[in-house]
């Protein structure tokens, strides 16, 4: 082989190889993938959406609402001054909006309690109408209450466990005549639904009177009922958002988690409640008093009807 032949092969060899390598990490530049011991390839991360900025705001109407502080004695704020929440400086600290989500938040830590209960809470009572107290609705007039939310943050208690509210409410309430037959200070009657975040669960707990065959002015007095045993749906729900809806008819309740799981009460008990006036709560009720305490949900729906 002469020099020339020689030459031209090594040429050819040298740019081939130097080809061969500039390929190689052109490739490995251009897919940015690594390949598993197993051969099979790790996709590129997908591209984030960009946050425009938006905000987005809920759309629950609070015309037939009050909102309960845990302030003062406590303070509550009715129609029409809750409609300008966002504006009222009394109100912001424990319920506002937050846009990046379209929710609308309840705070709330232990503070003041209202009469009948040793917890706080920032929570929604229904108003039949608008900034009254005095006209509720009874199961044989029906009644449903469904709503979006989410656990946002919860503290802990001395045992690591989260703490627990509660998010939904049916609450009892005895008329002026009732009230008046038994000798009550107020018109208070027991809660007969009370819906709680337990542990990342939703569990519900009712009111069963301690005797049955009790009936008319014997059951309204709230020593006459008890507590039940209480159920817990077996949907783990965490801190993601969920759906619970509440249906009330005479002598039947039911409560449905994310259209899926139901619980339902029709016996004695509930067919027994029919002679209370009832009205709907939902927002955040914590149930400690331990020192550094608080709860933030979220609520994005919230709707009620008769």
């Amino acid at each position: 082989m002469n020099f020339i032949q020689f030459h031209f092969k090594f040429s050819l060899f040298s740019l081939l190889l130097l080809c061969l390598t500039v390929s190689s990490s052109s490739c490995k530049k251009n897919n940015e993938v690594d390949e598993r011991p197993t051969g099979e390839f790790i996709p590129p991360p997908e591209e984030e959406e960009e946050n425009t900025g938006e905000e987005i705001r809920h759309n629950i109407d609070l015309n037939n609402w009050k909102v309960t502080l845990p302030i003062g004695n406590p303070t509550e704020v009715a129609p029409p001054a809750i409609l300008d929440y966002a504006n009222n400086e009394t109100v912001k600290p424990f319920m506002y909006d937050d846009t990046t989500d379209g929710s609308l938040v309840f705070y709330t830590y232990p503070g003041t309690s209202t009469a009948n209960s040793s917890y706080s809470r920032t929570e929604l009572r229904e108003q039949m109408v608008s900034g009254s107290n005095s006209t509720n609705w009874t199961f044989a007039q029906s009644g449903s209450m469904r709503g979006t939310l989410a656990m946002d943050e919860i503290s802990r208690g001395s045992d690591n466990r989260y703490h627990r509210t509660i998010i939904m409410q049916i609450h009892g309430r005895l008329t002026n005549e009732q009230r008046d037959l038994i000798g009550a200070k107020d018109n208070n009657a027991p809660p007969i639904l009370k819906i709680y975040w337990t542990y990342g669960y939703v569990r519900v707990k009712t009111k069963v009177l301690k005797d049955t065959n009790a009936s008319g002015v014997d059951i309204l007095p709230v020593d006459a009922w008890g507590d039940d045993e209480g159920h817990t749906f077996n949907e783990y729900v965490g801190f993601d958002k969920f759906t619970l809806e509440v249906k009330a008819q005479e002598g039947r309740m039911e409560v449905i988690l994310n259209d899926n799981e139901s619980v339902v009460y029709d016996d004695i008990h509930i067919q027994k409640w029919g002679i209370f006036e009832n009205y709907f709560k939902a927002g955040n009720y914590l149930a400690t008093k331990d020192e550094g305490a608080f709860a933030r949900v979220k609520y994005y729906e919230l709707e009620v009807t008769h």
